[in-house]
């Protein structure tokens, strides 16, 4: 009888995505964005205290800004050990505070998990997981992959403007709503971190981002944005992707409020 149970409730699944599941702690509270003019405030901003891979206190803020303090938005790419192909990838926008120091919102395109769940890619292909929006603390998503998870981390300049990073976050928020109000399945080709960025990226500026291989291949998506002048060049690729490595900085000073800003200093 569980078997049969089982097979209806996977299919059951497949048919349609849900925001009512019993999904796992850290991912149980989707984000929203609220608007009033151009002063936005983002709900249920994670900032997940990890004390071990899988040990955790989770805990959430609100932000609020004006959208003139947004200045510059960075890209993430953290590569799957074993794996140089694969690697997830995030945005994080610059918010100048309201005592002028910097601040950061972080953009983190994931699977919605279940308690009982773990990440497989043939899955992700089934339509076994809703998609996520997670707008996070850097102490938080970046943290955690350099601290606990074992994952190296890159973190890149982009050329955005402050025009162009003020029309991707709008747009990124606008996503954040809709996926509130009708979820998604997550689909690791076709829907997922990479090809997410990429379709913000080409909504605000159409064909920005041509078609490559490596936006299927996101552990290479850091070498298509340096090659199609989406990232600040540093020398060479291989020069930049070593100036944009966080890993050090990010064990030197976790858990600091200002670790943002500290791991920018290289």
């Amino acid at each position: 009888m569980s078997i049969v149970l089982a097979g209806c409730r996977s299919v059951e699944k497949r048919i349609s995505p849900s925001n009512f599941r019993d999904w796992t702690p850290e991912q149980a509270l989707l984000p929203r964005a609220e608007a009033s003019g151009n002063r936005v405030t983002v709900r249920n901003v994670r900032n997940c205290k990890y004390f071990a891979n899988d040990v955790y206190l989770v805990d959430y803020y609100d932000k609020t800004f004006d959208l003139s303090s947004v200045r510059s938005v960075d890209f993430i790419v953290a590569p799957f050990a074993g794996s140089p192909a694969l690697a997830h990838t995030m945005l994080s926008f610059k918010i100048r505070g309201p005592d002028g120091k910097p601040d950061y919102l972080a953009v983190s395109v994931e699977t919605r998990k279940e308690r009982t769940e773990t990440y497989n890619a043939v899955k992700g292909s089934a339509r076994q997981y809703e998609l996520i929006y997670v707008l996070a603390d850097e102490r938080d998503v970046i943290q955690y992959r350099t601290n606990f998870s074992g994952q190296d981390v890159y973190l890149y300049q982009t050329t955005a403007t402050p025009e162009a990073t003020r029309l991707l976050l709008v747009d990124v928020l606008g996503r954040v709503n809709q996926l509130a109000r009708e979820p998604e399945f997550y689909d690791t080709i076709t829907n997922n971190c990479t090809t997410n960025i990429v379709s913000h990226i080409n909504r605000i500026r159409p064909n920005r981002v041509t078609a490559d291989l490596r936006v299927l291949l996101p552990g290479y998506s850091d070498e298509l944005a340096y090659d199609q002048g989406l990232i600040a060049r540093r020398g060479t690729f291989l020069e930049t992707k070593q100036q944009a490595y966080v890993n050090p900085l990010a064990h030197r000073y976790a858990g600091r409020e200002d670790f943002s800003e500290l791991i920018r200093r290289r």
